[in-house]
């Protein structure tokens, strides 16, 4: 899912924001806060929204979000004082209030060009032998042996 509003461009699966075809770089609680601001930007979103979507429910202090809140401001080249983007509502939340325009990604285009290179594939790399004793080798070499045949099962 790709989020276009002004000059920017948010693409979810890429994890990356783009401003004008440049890349903008950003903390991964930043982005994350982005996208549900984007997805949410319907309604106003309270602390505990934010808390439980983008720090999975951990208590952090309000310092915390205001500083990740203005970093996406800063990132979407907004600030507190316009608020053109991002608007704070005292003692509710904040809300995404530009345009947005949402693009799908073009299914058709993606099934035609999967080749099996691109088909999902696990690796099983050897395990180490982490004891001083060299006999233990074997158990390394089986472990992972025995996830390789259960794997193609």
């Amino acid at each position: 899912m790709k989020y276009l509003f002004g000059d920017h461009q948010l693409d979810t699966q890429r994890r990356e924001l783009r401003q004008a075809d440049e890349p903008i770089a950003l903390e991964p609680q930043v982005f994350d806060l982005l996208v549900y601001l984007l997805r949410n930007r319907d309604r106003v979103v309270s602390k505990g929204d934010l808390l439980a979507s983008v720090w999975g429910g951990r208590i952090v202090a309000d310092t915390t979000i205001d500083s990740r809140i203005q970093a996406a401001r800063r990132a979407v080249g907004d600030s507190g004082a316009e608020q053109r983007l991002i608007r704070t509502f005292n003692r509710k939340g904040v809300r995404f209030i530009g345009s947005v325009e949402e693009k799908y990604p073009d299914p058709l285009r993606a099934s035609s060009t999967v080749s099996a290179s691109d088909k999902p594939s696990i690796a099983v790399l050897p395990f180490k032998n982490l004891s001083s004793n060299p006999e233990q080798e074997f158990f390394a070499d089986g472990i992972a042996e025995d996830i390789i045949i259960a794997l193609s099962r």
